[in-house]
């Protein structure tokens, strides 16, 4: 005879884990366990300390403030300086299941809106914003009546490299720490040495913050010259040896980028022009088209 636990039905990790962090990181996220580096960030925001993470592009930094985010509730406000990047991720997250929205320059008045009122209401988790929308006093206030609960900055080495003349709002996010008392801030980036690191807690945490490093080396990354002799014969010959696969050809101005799609897509490679100057609607749809494979 069977014993009663015979027909008990096998347990998921997430159940079988109390630990809420794993479970989000099973059931919204799909893994089964941290990457190197992945939780103890966590772990120090969950406790309500200051973070500054440098990993290797593709080394899972989103995951250091995601998993946070989802386990304290409330709302996440993340800084991202491109509105592509920032889409990339909203796009991801609602994909996952979570609640997660931007406010950007690229949606029309009406979308905005919309946006902000699923954050008013406590529907929204992470809020994706860049550093010159959130950094008004009209949001800033706004956002002071929320229930924000964790800040996250992309692209942190920005505070410090290129901030006066870049993107000079990246400098101004060292007040975020005077309107949002007691928030935990992390701060992610890929590339920071050390003198960059320490600018960058001393602007945004006043040098209170734990620093983790996980190095620069990016072994599934390189780097390669050759002179332009026929560009888009060469651009066909390296995308030709890469049949089946995916990826992203840089030019320098919008015309080059609708050649440079053309060139390909006459040779039999699907290719889409992204692009500041195509219309929104068209844009959006490439990058979806991207982004899903198809």
């Amino acid at each position: 005879e069977p014993s009663p636990a015979t027909h008990r039905p096998l347990m998921s990790l997430a159940e079988r884990l109390p630990d809420p962090k794993y479970r989000v990181l099973k059931d919204v996220f799909g893994f089964d366990r941290f990457r190197p580096g992945q939780e103890r960030a966590v772990d120090a925001l969950l406790a309500g300390r200051n973070v500054l993470t440098v990993m290797p592009t593709g080394s899972g930094k989103s995951l250091c403030f995601q998993v946070p985010a989802l386990v304290m509730g409330g709302l996440t406000v993340v800084v991202s300086p491109l509105i592509a990047l920032m889409q990339d991720q909203v796009q991801a997250l609602r994909l996952a299941g979570v609640a997660a929205d931007k406010i950007a320059s690229s949606e029309d008045r009406e979308t905005n809106v919309t946006a902000w009122r699923r954050v008013v209401s406590g529907e929204t988790r992470l809020l994706y914003l860049t550093p010159e929308r959130l950094m008004t006093d009209r949001m800033l206030d706004a956002l002071a009546k929320c229930d924000v609960r964790l800040i996250a900055i992309d692209e942190a080495h920005c505070v410090s490299q290129w901030g006066p003349a870049f993107r000079p709002e990246y400098q101004a996010l060292g007040r975020l720490a005077e309107h949002f008392p007691g928030v935990p801030i992390a701060a992610l980036t890929a590339t920071a040495d050390e003198l960059t690191r320490e600018d960058i807690a001393r602007q945004l945490f006043d040098g209170r913050a734990e620093t983790m490093v996980l190095g620069f080396d990016r072994p599934n990354i390189s780097l390669a010259v050759e002179p332009k002799r026929d560009w888009k014969r060469q651009m066909l010959t390296f995308v030709q040896r890469h049949n089946g696969a995916s990826g992203i050809v840089y030019c320098l101005s919008r015309k080059r980028t609708e050649q440079a799609a053309e060139v390909l897509r006459e040779n039999g490679v699907h290719a889409l022009a992204y692009h500041a100057g195509m219309d929104k609607d068209a844009r959006e749809a490439n990058q979806n088209a991207f982004m899903t494979e198809q």
